[in-house]
């Protein structure tokens, strides 16, 4: 037989539960009794699958049942991966001999000791009578030795030995095994691309690539274990009970700033321990445990316990003279041995505790002949700490109190620790601010408080306009800059007694505990943006935000935490529908909107699953001659839940919102394709169809990718699409981007139209490098050119200003003959509107085509 896996059925005593801190478990109590091995003549490849098979990191060769070598995973670092016949060779030639081993009777700190000094990281464990029981790694040390003092107190920089092994995904495996070896590595770090995100190969994906017979691949297609770091303050402790629930064999460790600066390994925490010191220490505290409940003639036997103690240690005497103390004391305190014999404790006093607490102190010992409690006490340096102190009373032979041994530790880092968690717990990390938690139980409170004494209170709901497009165009860190600054200045302008809080993202709110009267909560809000709307300097940006403020207040629009940050959301988003930047107070029509919108909301997910639109065509025609140029697609929805027609004032919004607008400009675009390729094939003559695109579709992916997809699938051709992009979508932080995309869709044959002209914030200069070919004015500006002069000059001045740039001019919302003429009169080359024609059905826009319909025939002309 080539391969044996042995597998010995031993009992094994539950030790854990007898000790809690030893090091005297000898190591045939902790290993794996099974045992895989082969034959000198077994093929590596062989020998490697069998490893994985069995998810072991070593296999033994033995010969005539002796083992005369190993092979561990250790030793896949050594192969040449150039050479494509290594996996055919016997595994003899790649072992390690001789075989080192231990009894099954040495003690686990013994064995640790022995890793260290022979840098092993194997150990055959054999019995009495030589026979091989299985192998101890190191890892079994560390689950089952017991260091939970030492490593609970070191933090895994300090087990840090290198800088991390870091290569790039392109490299080929044999050069990754070479960098591996030369650098003496039993892991390495591999980038993902030029990204800051890592996977790992270890010596155990060696093994796996020589049992799968991967020879010639990249690491990037065959590295698929993400990395998985921790912070270079997490203690050791808890990175080891990492390892082990996770499964894992090595860490990440990253710095405060997210580099990576380390791999956590075993090999490190075993490295880390220093065992001469742990085993005094284990000696020491269970020696002092034992001597503190023992009488004075046992205080003899702990003299070593008190000099190793990591603990401060005092003796008095019965009227609390100090008699002796042991090193740790004067590294905590700052007094030497002699400057504290012969005072009382009382020199260490901090002045935080009144005389009672003292008194209580000596009277709980005399009493009870023990105290333990937390006391803030004063170094040397006058430096005031905390720390957790216990107090025994030591009795002699005829049961009076002779002495009191008293042992403390510093839990200043605890403290630390405890606040910081309560931080955590109740204040947003990022600003500062109060956390939902924190104002919720504010909130309650002040409710009960406004509740008793019968007056109102105020909460403002927060959110800030247009965000996201500081994080998508300038990043996440900036935007947490943002964030922090928002938070500084919202504490700033609210009164005190108010309470910031921030519930996530870019939302915060304000409680206000006492309402004087609405119009002082009006003038906090008007308050409270002027502050935000300040610019705000971030790196070398200057940027400009503006907030949108929901108001509700109790008892009035809500009795409970809940309605109040309801409510305000609810008025908040009226604030953002209205145009944001401003404030609005919760009203009854307000809970009507958004139980309307939520409605919309779960019926627009339906329909976009089962495709309920229609599209309606409105034509766009040549003012002059009265030809149809084109059409405009727009998307209609009737509801069969409701029977009623759905406005695209009210989905749309819902459906970018959701982010969903990207699926329905898609279906729009098949549709609209589909539909001319039909007239198409009926003989038509084929007229552009307009169609709208959002702002997302511009930011997510590339839209014209997919209009090339969807051309190729449906055989319509570019030059029958033409595309309107509203002002709205030109966000100069992705100036570049939106201009690519644009110049795509337009070398590919595509019109490009801007929709609503003048009701954005385009610049001329902006304008410019667009591929523009059209310029629709807003039908805003059109419905009183007739009577206002103010919209027929900046008419007059939109269409020279087109003209100017060499743009064809489209007037949208034409209703009547004179608002007809004074656009024809003033150069306006095309128009669509309900003067000429309502958006229509398919089949009459198909009947527009086939009878060359021209709506200027059957209306007279003005001279």
């Amino acid at each position: 037989m080539v391969f044996e896996l042995k597998q010995r059925t031993q009992v094994q005593p539950n030790y854990l539960q007898r000790m809690t801190f030893t090091t005297d478990v000898p190591v045939g109590e902790v290993i794996h009794h099974s045992l895989l091995s082969c034959s000198p003549d077994a093929r590596l490849i062989d020998a490697a699958k069998q490893m994985e098979k069995h998810h072991v990191s070593s296999i033994l060769i033995m010969s005539a049942g002796t083992p005369i070598g190993i092979w561990t995973e250790a030793d896949a670092r050594k192969l040449d991966f150039s050479d494509k016949s290594i996996g055919t060779r016997p595994i003899s030639d790649f072992m390690s001999a001789p075989v080192e081993t231990v009894l099954d009777t040495t003690s686990l700190s013994e064995v640790a000791l022995k890793f260290k000094q022979q840098r092993r990281r194997h150990f055959l464990v054999i019995d009495e009578n030589a026979e091989p029981m299985g192998v101890v790694s190191q890892s079994d040390v560390i689950h089952y030795q017991g260091l939970e003092h030492y490593l609970c107190m070191r933090n895994v920089r300090s087990a840090l030995k290198h800088v991390p092994l870091i290569l790039d995904d392109h490299l080929s495996l044999s050069e990754a095994v070479s960098r591996l070896r030369e650098e003496q590595r039993d892991s390495a770090a591999v980038r993902v691309g030029r990204s800051e995100q890592y996977s790992i190969i270890t010596e155990r994906d060696i093994v796996r690539w020589l049992a799968n017979d991967v020879k010639g691949d990249c690491l990037r297609d065959v590295c698929d274990n993400r990395l998985y770091s921790v912070d270079e303050e997490t203690g050791l402790l808890q990175a080891s009970n990492l390892l082990k629930r996770k499964g894992f064999r090595h860490l990440g460790v990253v710095n405060n700033i997210g580099k990576l600066v380390g791999i956590l390994s075993y090999a490190d925490i075993l490295e880390s321990v220093e065992y001469e010191y742990v085993n005094r220490l284990q000696d020491a505290l269970h020696s002092r445990d034992e001597a503190l409940k023992s009488s004075t003639t046992h205080l003899r036997l702990a003299q070593r316990v008190i000099e190793a103690s990591l603990d401060g240690i005092i003796i008095t005497n019965p009227k609390g003279v100090i008699q002796s103390v042991n090193p740790k004391f004067t590294q905590v305190t700052g007094y030497s041995a002699e400057e504290a014999i012969g005072h009382t404790p009382q020199l260490l006093s901090s002045g935080r505790h009144s005389g009672d607490f003292y008194q209580h102190m000596w009277d709980e010992l005399y009493r009870n002949g023990y105290w333990q409690g937390e006391i803030w006490n004063r170094r040397k340096n006058g430096q005031v700490y905390p720390e957790w102190l216990t107090i025994t009373a030591i009795y002699d032979d005829d049961g009076q109190v002779c002495q009191f041994a008293a042992i403390f530790s510093d839990i200043t880092d605890r403290k630390k620790d405890e606040e910081r968690i309560r931080r955590l717990a109740f204040f947003d990390d990022l600003t500062g601010v109060a956390n939902r938690r924190l104002f919720q139980d504010r909130l309650e409170q002040a409710i009960a408080n406004a509740h008793r004494h019968k007056h109102r209170l105020a909460v403002l709901f927060l959110d800030l306009d247009m965000f996201k497009r500081i994080n998508d165009s300038l990043g996440h860190l900036m935007g947490d800059e943002v964030l922090k600054v928002v938070a500084g200045r919202l504490a700033h302008t609210v009164r005190e007694g108010d309470s910031v809080a921030r519930l996530g993202g870019d939302e915060f709110t304000v409680m206000v505990p006492e309402v004087e009267s609405i119009d002082g909560l009006m003038v906090l809000a008007e308050r409270i943006n002027q502050a935000i709307s300040e610019p705000i300097a971030v790196g070398s940006h200057e940027l400009y935000v503006s907030s949108s403020i929901g108001i509700s207040i109790f008892p009035d629009d809500g009795k409970t935490p809940d309605e109040l940050i309801k409510n305000a959301d609810v008025a908040m988003y009226r604030v953002k529908a209205d145009g944001r930047g401003s404030y609005h107070r919760y009203t009854a029509s307000l809970h009507h909107d958004s139980v309307r919108e939520l409605t919309i909301e779960t019926r627009l997910r339906k329909a976009i699953k089962e495709q309920s639109f229609d599209l309606h065509y409105q034509p766009k025609i040549d003012l002059k001659t009265g030809e149809l140029l084109s059409f405009e697609a727009l998307l209609r929805w009737y509801d069969s839940y409701s029977e009623q027609q759905i406005s695209p004032a009210e989905f749309i919004p819902v459906a970018e919102r959701l982010g969903l607008i990207s699926m329905l400009g898609e279906w729009v675009l098949e549709r609209v394709c589909m539909q001319q390729v039909k007239w198409h094939k009926e003989g038509l003559k084929i007229k552009p169809v307009a169609i709208n695109i959002s702002a997302q579709q511009l930011m997510k992916g590339d839209i014209s990718q997919t209009v090339h997809r969807v051309l190729k699938e449906t055989g319509a051709q570019a030059s029958w699409l033409e595309f309107e992009v509203t002002e709205s979508c030109f966000i100069p932080e992705q100036a570049d981007r939106i201009a690519e995309i644009l110049h795509n869709l337009r070398s590919a044959g595509s019109n490009i139209s801007i929709d609503d002209f003048g009701t954005g914030y385009s610049s001329l200069s902006y304008l410019r490098r667009l591929p523009l070919d059209e310029l629709k004015i807003d039908r805003s500006f059109v419905t009183d050119i007739a009577v206002n002069a103010d919209d027929a000059r900046l008419v007059s001045t939109i269409i020279a200003m087109a003209q100017g740039l060499g743009l064809r001019v489209v007037a949208e919302g034409i209703e009547t003959q004179e608002q007809l003429d004074y656009l024809r009169d003033h150069g306006c080359h095309q128009g669509q509107g309900y003067f000429f024609a309502k958006p229509s059905t398919k089949e009459q826009a198909h009947d527009w085509l086939a009878t060359e319909w021209n709506p200027l025939e059957t209306k007279p002309i003005s001279a």
